[in-house]
Formats: C-alpha cells, structure tokens, sequence
C-alpha cells in the first residue's frame, strides 16, 4: 500500500510539474506572437535553478543588445572574481625628497587604481568630496610639506588615457550616465550644469557648473519649453576636450534648473582640486597635472583611501543602473588577473573564470561592462545560465548579488512593476532600455517553492517601450502562478 502511495505522489508530482512547464511555455509562446514583435525579434530562456533543466524558451540562442541586463554579468563577474569584499585604493604618494624646510623636491601624486566612488557625492556609504580631499590635505600637512616644488599630479596610468568604450554613442558623450572610467575617477565623474530659467521659447542662461571645472565653456543652444516639459537638454563633448554644446530644452520658468553631464578630464580635475585643498592652508605647489604613462621612479605612500566594500557598490550598481561603476569594475577585473586596466583583459578574465565553470560563452560578444554600447550581444540561455551559475554558489558571493537586483513592486528599477500581484516580491530582476531595446533578467520564486532563472531581451519592437515591458511583466506573472 506504501509503495502505491508513494507512486501515486510521484506520479501527481510529475503531473504537477509537467502542467506548469506547459503553462510556463504557453505563456512565452504568447509574448512572442504580440503584434510590437511581428518585425522585431525576441530571445527568452527559463531555466530551473535545482534541476538546470530549461521550461520555457523561445530563440534561447538567437543574441541580442541586452542593454542594461549586461551589468548582472558584470556585476556577479566583479563578486566572484574580486570579492564580495574587495575595496579599492587610491594612494597619496610623493617622488623626490622633503627638505628640512617642508619643501618636496619633486611632485606630489595621486595614483588611483579604479575607485569609482572616490569622492561620490552620491553614494552612502562613500567618503563625500570635502571630506575626502580633508584626508588628502591632512596627510600632507603630517608629512610636513610646506611647498610642492613640482606638480599635484592625478596618476591614471593603470588603465591608461582610453577611457571611454570605443563603439559609445556620440550623443550620448558628454552626459553623465555615459561618463568615461579611468583608474583615477573624481566625483562620479560627473558634474552638474545649471540654468537660470526663462520663459518659453527662449534661451536659459547658464549660471555655473557644480564643481567648478576650470576651462570647461559651453555653447548653448538649449530653448525653454513648455512649464513642467522635463529635461530634455543633451550636452555633446568628447573625453578631454574643454569646449561643449548643449541642445535641447529645459522647462520655463523662475527658478534654476540642473541637468548633468560628463566630467571631461576627471584625473586632471582632481589634481586641481587638491592643489586648491592645498593652498587654502598655505601649502603651493607649482601647478597641477596629470599622467597616463607610469613611471619608474620611487614613490613613498603617504596615505592611502579606500573605497566601501564592493557588496556595497554593486547594490547601487544594479539597483539605479550606474554605467560608471560597471565600467570600473570590468577595467578593474583585467588590471587585477591580466595586469591590463583594458575592456579586453577584463572580458578575457570574465570569460576564463566562467567557461572553467562550465558556461558557454557561444553567442556572447562584449564591447564594454555596462550594456551602454550597441555593440553588445547576447542570448537570452546564457544570461539564464549565467544567473542559475550565479544562485548555485559560492554563497557569500551569491548573497551580495541577490540583494544588489531590483525586487517587483518594492525597489529599484522594479519598485511599480507588478506591484499588488503575485509577483510582488517574489520577481527579482534588472531591467535593460536602450533606444528599440528593452530586456528583464533575473528570478523568480513560484508558489511551489521553485527558484527559475530567466532573461528576456526584446529589440526591434514597434509602439511604446512601457506597452512591451509589461507584456514581458505578464510573462513573468505567469511565471509566478
């Protein structure tokens, strides 16, 4: 009687399972045949974290822009192959020989290896920008330097003077979320630009940038729209050129209006930031530089800045999807196992480390961290595979990751998704938007108990972005029943 009984909940079980595979794929099959695909092109995977077994799927191998959904790659990539708690540094050192007198005969320099925080206005658990340059002053005034015969130099020769991914947008250069990465980064690399608003259609005034950068101008060209019309104002500028335009419009009306933008030459600009710390308590030096060619010299550390712990910098990373940080921590990850700050050496080493766990990386072409590029392709089975790679361990790593991804109806880019469904809190996932481009991966926990790893990326859809996303939300309702 036992063994029949026993046989009866294995079999019902099966059965069970079987209906919600077939509902599962019945429900992807439907997201693939809504009208915005008909000229456009879909690739989804869903894959049972326990098992490794795929229960739903549509053109799993078929590789697509995934836009933002590429920094859960990099992201989970930078946990497991630097560390949970890896912090990045950033020393104060000095070449030459201090003089009995407080002069340093040689210069004063500031060699950074990648820190994307470091002096972030914006991040919690980061030192603020006063506060940080504080800490650089005080360091130098312990040393007993009174005077910097040479120069404040802003060392950026890890990664070298490429900053920015060779295959970015034009028109997206120049604004903040498209800010370069370099081995010594400064205020999130970005500053803010304000306006003193005006009536409709005419030209805002500029009232000053925040920080101050010195020699950077613009050309405005930006109108007033209609009150309330949002920002819409674009700033165009390639890395390191000082002259900048912007287009667009901003809203009419009294007061000042903000947009952001990218810093040009963030390793020069802190190089004069410091000498300016300096010099408001009596400390000169005689000018401010910066260096993408390492030096042989011999350097004594005065101080050195770490950054919050990396768990940290990925929660912001995934949950507000912060291209800088992704950027930094790819170029980081080549520095770290190939001694080469490039896009390449960090992709090799990504790779590496993931085929050794067994990965394919058929499909995948990367051409920077962030999902910024248009050059980027993937499927959706390997964004899946990589996120079952990522739930089966090592756990500490894992725990970091899951915490950093956006949960239905409660946080991040996720907070208004699904909300009052059976999908709230029980969907994890990093959305991805570019321009045709809109993808979700990540998990999602059944009523059973399941765990299911997904991704879903959509290109070439036709009408509204926000009318295809929540179909792809019904999908993962459906996933969820």
């Amino acid at each position: 009687m036992f063994r029949h009984l026993t046989l009866i909940l294995l079999l019902f079980s099966f059965s069970q399972a079987a209906t919600a595979q077939s509902s599962w794929q019945r429900a992807a099959d439907r997201l693939a045949a809504d009208p915005a695909l008909k000229h456009g092109s879909i690739s989804l995977c869903v894959i049972d974290v326990a098992s490794g077994k795929t229960v739903a799927q549509v053109d799993p191998d078929l590789s697509l822009k995934p836009a933002s959904n590429l920094k859960v790659l990099t992201t989970g990539s930078a946990l497991a192959l630097l560390g949970p708690d890896y912090r990045f540094s950033t020393k104060l050192q000095y070449e030459g020989t201090i003089n009995k007198s407080g002069v340093l005969e040689g210069d004063l320099v500031l060699y950074g290896n990648g820190d994307p925080t470091l002096g972030s206005p914006l991040l919690e658990a980061a030192t603020g920008p006063e506060e940080t340059l504080r800490l650089f002053r005080l360091a130098v005034q312990r040393a007993g330097i009174r005077h910097v015969k040479g120069l404040v130099i802003g060392d950026a020769s890890a990664f070298g003077s490429q900053a920015y991914c060779r295959t970015w947008q034009w028109e997206d250069m120049g604004n903040y979320y498209a800010a370069g990465a370099w081995s010594l980064n400064w205020h999130e690399n970005l500053h803010e630009l304000h306006f003193k608003q005006t009536v409709e259609g005419k030209t805002p005034p500029i009232a000053g940038t925040t920080p101050f950068v010195p020699g950077l101008t613009f050309s405005n060209e930006v109108v007033s729209g209609s009150p309330g019309s949002g920002d819409n104002a674009y700033i165009f500028g390639a890395p390191y050129q000082m002259g900048r335009y912007v287009r667009g419009s901003i809203p009419a009306g009294s007061g000042t209006f903000t947009i952001k933008g990218a810093l040009p030459d963030p390793p020069l600009l802190l190089a004069q930031t410091l000498q300016q710390e300096l010099s408001g308590v009596g400390i000169t030096a005689g000018g401010a530089d910066r260096r993408f060619v390492a030096t042989t010299s011999g350097r004594a550390t005065l101080y050195t800045h770490y950054s919050p712990a990396l768990s940290a910098i990925v929660e912001r990373t995934n949950m507000e999807s912060v291209n800088l940080y992704c950027e930094a921590m790819l170029r980081t990850i080549g520095w770290e196992h190939h001694q080469e700050g490039h896009y390449a050496a960090g992709h090799k080493a990504m790779q590496e480390y993931w085929e050794s766990r067994g990965l394919s990386w058929d499909g995948v072409f990367l051409d920077d961290g962030s999902g910024l590029s248009e050059g980027n392709a993937v499927p959706a089975r390997f964004l899946a595979a990589f996120m079952r790679k990522m739930a089966i361990g090592p756990t500490d790593v894992f725990q970091a990751f899951e915490a950093s991804l956006p949960v239905a109806g409660r946080s991040g880019s996720m907070k208004y998704a699904l909300k009052g469904t059976a999908a709230e809190g029980r969907v994890l996932a990093k959305t991805g938007t570019l321009e045709q481009v809109r993808a979700l991966t990540g998990y999602v926990n059944t009523r059973n108990g399941q765990r299911l790893a997904f991704s879903v990326i959509v290109n070439r859809y036709e009408g509204s972005g926000g009318k295809i996303r929540k179909a792809m939300e019904q999908f993962l309702l459906a996933l969820c029943q």
